[in-house]
């Protein structure tokens, strides 16, 4: 049984675990051994403030976490806690895309659907917000994903971690219509 729900401060150390398990597993063959821890440790987490506005949601697969995800009507396009600095304003949903925001598939339930499940889950809700646009910052691992459910890169990315370490992202905007 396969079940979506909003994300809460309990699931919050599971979740971190599961973000830790996909970014290094997900990324063999997109990103260096060093690319994905670096990216791993320093970028990818929960933002605390996605599980506050109700926006990040977990995916329960026969009872376990499977994925987690969601979108934001915040101005910050990645990153967890730790990379946050100063406010995040409100987005105004008629001139600025609604943001996807960390998206991880445990690697076990990988490949099963569940990435698109819960992106269509926040296409949804973004829309029902008054969205009309989404963007993200979609790691190399996630484009094939994203392309496949619209997006189209509008922008390469690439950011600077600890130990000189470079690691390429990816833009991505998808018209929406509310239902």
């Amino acid at each position: 049984m396969i079940s979506v729900r909003h994300a809460t401060p309990a699931d919050i150390p599971a979740m971190e675990a599961l973000i830790a398990r996909s970014g290094i597993a997900l990324s063999a063959g997109f990103y260096t051994p060093a690319q994905a821890q670096a990216v791993t440790r320093y970028v990818f987490g929960v933002d605390t403030q996605l599980v506050a506005d109700q926006t990040y949601f977990v995916i329960e697969k026969d009872g376990q976490l499977a994925a987690c995800g969601g979108w934001s009507k915040r101005s910050t396009l990645f990153g967890a806690d730790r990379t946050k600095k100063g406010a995040d304003p409100l987005l105004d949903p008629a001139t600025e895309p609604a943001r996807i925001r960390a998206f991880f598939v445990d690697p076990s339930a990988a490949r099963q659907g569940l990435g698109r499940m819960l992106l269509q889950h926040c296409a949804d809700a973004a829309a029902a917000g008054g969205f009309h646009t989404l963007e993200l910052a979609a790691t190399m691992p996630g484009v094939p994903l994203y392309q496949a459910c619209g997006f189209e890169i509008v922008e390469p990315i690439e950011i600077s971690l600890p130990g000189e370490v470079r690691v390429p992202l990816a833009k991505m905007r998808k018209s929406i219509r509310a239902a």
